[in-house]
């Protein structure tokens, strides 16, 4: 039976002493990175409190405690929530809550922390602290919880397999919900372990490989890297977070053979002048995921990494990791790209696509709708809420299958040719009347002269959708009043930005997309 851990495990009887992980300046090998989860996978089955969920909280960042975390959850039969320090306690705090998880490993960043987590928590919980040696100060702080530091973990080869289905749940990740209430994606063994074995195989991974791992463990794409890599044993390199947004000496340091990322690092790379020709070598695959992806960004990054295919992954966390990809060619991929944007491809292996509008039925092709998607990677739906399942799981008119709705609104070409994104559903705004694809106005300001960065938002904001809008630009030179006047010639009028701001880069948020909600409270304020 395939579980999520299956491959690190068989990865650490083929190659025990090969890198499994480089983070934080240590080296662990397979042998060693197993040992260290299969001791807090003992820990857990051992001393984890009656009740609650089969699920275990990790509460770390870029730390070796973090990834020995979720790999020991998995080796003791839970599931793992990841949770983030860098987060709001309060946000944090209700994570934990919702999750009703009975433990929780907290590596050393995460622990200062603790006494705002804690606060109000009565289940009692296992707080397990491996990079604390003595915990007895701690222990009496919070005596209705059981705290367990490195000397009291149980010996590694006490972890037994525990009977798991591949229906169970790998792992829970809470995602901005648009109530404001974060929404909890359940991914079950058998969604992740498709998607794993796939990808394995269509990248041929070997153990020579060395991945990056630029995303925190709270967005699913970070398990592209570990388990992908872990399946084939190889190595996952994780760098430090201020080298996040600038990595290009990270990525020749390291000699990464496998490249994923947001396409908003490498925007930013560009603009600091780091996608000089054959500047990464090492480069094998170079994939990029979570955004819409430049074409003048795909083609100078081939031209930086000449040894690398590129790919343009897309899939929501519903879908697990990512669903279609592309892989660009020089000389097709330009004309196929649709206002700038690099197509999303076709769908996965197993996964079946269906471009509909707004009652669910198939669109023509040569036209736009919403992309709902079938398959293997569908996962089961949202933690303890069947009212937001039921919402975005239908079964469309005609069809015997369930489809996830993603809110994603894509072009489906004549000629049968690649998706492209289009924009979000809801970025389709209503002006004075008229349907805008905002997606197509950041599009067109990319095309004008300066510009490397746009985003564009309804503002302000009425009842039934948007009096005007403004446009957030990076770049050099950029003059904004020209601009109005280019496009002018280029979009409606009701489509063309009343205001133009232009700032020395955009806010993002930690998994590294653009941050609206921050560009929105700017208007706000």
């Amino acid at each position: 039976m395939a579980l999520l851990s299956s491959g690190f495990l068989c990865s650490s009887e083929l190659v025990p002493d090969r890198p499994a992980l480089e983070v934080g300046g240590e080296v662990l090998s397979y042998a060693a990175l197993r040992a260290r989860a299969a001791a807090l996978g003992a820990t857990l089955q051992r001393r984890t409190p009656p009740g609650g969920s089969p699920m275990t909280a990790v509460f770390a960042h870029r730390s070796s405690t973090a990834f020995a975390g979720l790999l020991g959850a998995l080796f003791a039969g839970h599931g793992y929530v990841p949770l983030n320090p860098t987060f709001p306690p309060g946000r944090t705090r209700w994570m934990l809550q919702n999750a009703d998880c009975r433990s929780l490993i907290v590596d050393s960043k995460a622990e200062p922390q603790l006494d705002i987590i804690l606060d109000g928590m009565h289940s009692p919980l296992l707080i397990i602290l491996p990079d604390r040696k003595d915990v007895g100060a701690l222990a009496k702080r919070w005596p209705s919880h059981t705290v367990i530091g490195a000397q009291d973990l149980e010996p590694p080869d006490s972890c037994t397999s525990r009977p798991q289905s591949p229906e169970d749940i790998a792992y829970l990740l809470f995602t901005s919900g648009s109530t404001g209430i974060p929404k909890g994606v359940m991914v079950a063994h058998r969604n992740v372990t498709h998607f794993v074995k796939a990808m394995a195989e269509r990248y041929g991974i070997t153990k020579d490989d060395r991945f990056s791992q630029m995303f925190d463990h709270t967005f699913d794409l970070s398990v592209f890297d570990m388990f992908v890599a872990w399946q084939k044993g190889a190595c996952v390199c994780c760098p430090p977070e201020r080298v996040l947004f600038n990595p290009d000496k990270f990525i020749r340091d390291a000699k990464l053979t496998v490249w994923f990322s947001v396409p908003s690092v490498g925007v930013l790379m560009k603009r600091l002048g780091a996608l000089r020709e054959r500047r990464y070598p090492s480069l094998r695959w170079s994939l990029f995921c979570g955004e819409p992806l430049p074409a003048d960004l795909a083609g100078a990054w081939v031209k930086a990494a000449p040894q690398s295919a590129l790919e343009n992954l897309y899939g929501p966390t519903e879908l697990t990791v990512a669903c279609s990809m592309y892989r660009w060619d020089p000389e097709r991929s330009p004309a196929e790209s649709r206002l700038g944007i690099v197509p999303i491809g076709q769908p996965a292996l197993g996964m079946e696509a269906l471009v509909v509008d707004e009652e669910l039925r198939e669109v023509p092709p040569g036209t736009a709708g919403e992309l709902l998607m079938t398959g293997p990677q569908r996962t089961p739906g949202y933690w303890r809420n069947a009212e937001a399942t039921a919402r975005a799981h239908v079964r469309p008119p005609g069809r015997g299958s369930v489809f996830y709705r993603t809110g994603d609104r894509v072009f489906r070409p004549a000629d049968h040719g690649p998706l492209t994104y289009v924009g979000r559903a809801d970025h389709q705004i209503k002006v004075s009347g008229y349907r805008v694809e905002l997606g197509e106005v950041e599009a067109t300001l990319r095309g004008e002269p300066g510009v490397e960065a746009a985003v564009a938002v309804g503002w302000p904001t009425t009842v039934t959708g948007a009096a005007g809008i403004v446009a957030f630009l990076t770049g050099t030179d950029i003059d904004a009043s020209a601009i109005r006047s280019s496009l002018k010639a280029k979009l409606q009028a009701y489509a063309v930005p009343h205001t133009i701001r232009v700032l020395s880069e955009l806010p993002h948020n930690q998994n590294g997309k653009v941050d609206r909600q921050a560009l929105m409270s700017r208007l706000e304020a």
